[in-house]
Order: C-alpha cells, then structure tokens, then sequence
C-alpha cells in the first residue's frame, strides 16, 4: 500500500478516574519529525511512545498530543514532587543571596508551580497502560488514514503516468517521417552551403548530424521508466524517495527530448511531459 505522509487520528477512552485522549496528526517532511506532547502524569511514558510510533511511521513531521482530563468528583490523592520543591527552594535560596532586596517565595506560590502538586486519579500503572492501548489504536487508525489519502495520490500518479506514456507513444511512429523530412531540408542546406555535388560528402555530414538528434534512446528510457513507476506504486511500501529520484529522471529525458528536437511534434511533446512530471512531483512530495 502507498501510504500519504498527511493523516490524522483521534482516540478517546473512558477510564474510571476521567477521560484519556489522543491525537495524531502530519504532514510531509524528508525525515519521521516527531513532537510529542503529554500531560505531566505520562511524562515517564515518552521514550516507549516514541519507539511505538517510530515503529509504524518512516517519514513525516508528526504531531503527537495526549490529554488527561479527570473526571470531576473522583476521588484523588494529591501528590508532593519533594524533589521539585527541594529543587526550587535551593534556587530560591541562591536567587535571593543575588538580589537579597527580593520577596520571599510564598508557599502558595511553591505549590502553584507545574509539577510541585498532582491529583493522581488512577494508578499510574494502569494508567500507563492505558495510554500505550490507546496509542496503538490511534497509529492503526491513522495508518489507515495514510494508506486511504496513499490510494488516492496512487490513481493520481498512475493517471498522469498513462498520459505520459500516450504522448510517447503518439510520437513514437512520428520519428522516421519527421527525421526524413529534417533530412531533406538538411540537405538542400548542405548542398547549398558546401557549394558541391558531392553526395557522399553530404551523406556524411548529415549521417553526423542525425546522429546528435536521435531521440530513440530517450524514448525507451522514458518507458523503462513509467514501468519502473507502475511497479513501485504496485509493490507499494515507503517508496516516496526511489519515486523522487525517478522523477528526476524523467525531467532529464524530457529535457535532452527537448533540446534534440528538431519539429513542433517533438517539442510539443516535451513541453508536455515536464508539465506531467512537475505535477507527479509536487504529489510525491506527500508519500512517506
């Protein structure tokens, strides 16, 4: 499956001490960029949240928020983080023997600080646990969402790849009437130029010259190329950089087509591809 780097997930669980809630959302980015927030009760959780994610996603900024919102009436038990307190009060102490004209810090003031006092509602164990579920539902339905948006930037890639490949192959049975044609006009020039009748002289020099603007190879590269694509979208899997660099690739053979043609067909149909690829290009931007 071809999975879009934007998606967006939100679980919610009722739980006996309030309400657990988790959101995922992302956007395109070269590298997997996560930001995760969490609510002070499951900052201990951070590290295995972020191993979990990091295990389902390869690229995208991902934006990752948890909340906690206890139920109002449940029975809890406040919490003193001694440590912090211990903590505040030695810098107090350091702070005040610099500007000693300064107040002293109130007690209401040491208990207002974020993480000094908690209501732990739920054991922090179950809790936990609770949260890394509930993580898990949300990456699946997220993936689920990446792999929905992947589907469409899917038909969308396949659709301008077909016509692609109808441009290359409208031009393809052009090319022996049109070189014939540029022969001839190459000639009376030739002929006027060297001021001979030599034909062998002039044979050469335009055998010379048509060799510089074969595009048989350009042809066949650009479709090497589009079945290269059909077989990366169909494989699926995180292939948004292989199709990247094909993108390139593409864009240089429409650009030597171009440089090489020698009728309106053949610009025409260069013109008309690099604006199919720009097009692929700023879609592929989006798969992981």
């Amino acid at each position: 499956m071809i999975l879009s780097m934007t998606g967006f997930s939100s679980i919610q669980r009722e739980l006996p001490g309030g309400t657990l809630s988790i959101e995922l959302r992302s956007v395109n980015h070269r590298f997997l960029d996560l930001t995760l927030r969490t609510p002070e009760e499951l900052r201990p959780l951070e590290g295995g949240m972020r191993e979990r994610v990091a295990a389902k996603l390869a690229r995208g900024k991902v934006e990752c928020r948890v909340n906690w919102n206890a139920r109002v009436g449940a029975e809890a038990a406040l919490q003193l983080n001694t440590e912090l307190l211990q903590q505040l009060l030695a810098a107090a102490a350091v702070a005040k023997k610099i500007a000693p004209q300064a107040s002293e810090l109130q007690l209401g003031e040491l208990l207002r600080w974020p993480g000094v006092l908690s209501a732990q509602v739920a054991a922090p164990e179950s809790l936990g646990a609770a949260c890394l579920e509930v993580l898990d539902e949300a990456l699946f339905d997220f993936s689920a969402s990446r792999g929905r948006e992947g589907e469409k930037l899917k038909a969308h890639l396949l659709e301008r790849i077909a016509g692609m490949q109808t441009i290359v192959d409208e031009i393809t049975p052009l090319i022996p009437q049109l070189a014939a044609a540029y022969e001839a006009r190459m000639k009376a020039r030739f002929l006027d130029a060297l001021g001979t009748n030599d034909d062998e002289r002039v044979r050469q020099e335009i055998v010379i010259f048509a060799q510089k603007i074969d595009i048989d190879e350009e042809l066949s590269r650009l479709n090497a190329h589009f079945s290269e694509i059909r077989r990366i979208l169909e494989k699926g899997g995180s292939v948004g950089k292989r199709l990247d660099f094909l993108m390139q690739e593409l864009n240089r053979e429409a650009n030597t087509l171009g440089s090489k043609s020698v009728s309106a067909e053949t610009s025409r149909a260069s013109i008309e591809l690099k604006v199919l690829i720009e097009q692929m290009r700023e879609q592929i931007q989006n798969i992981e």
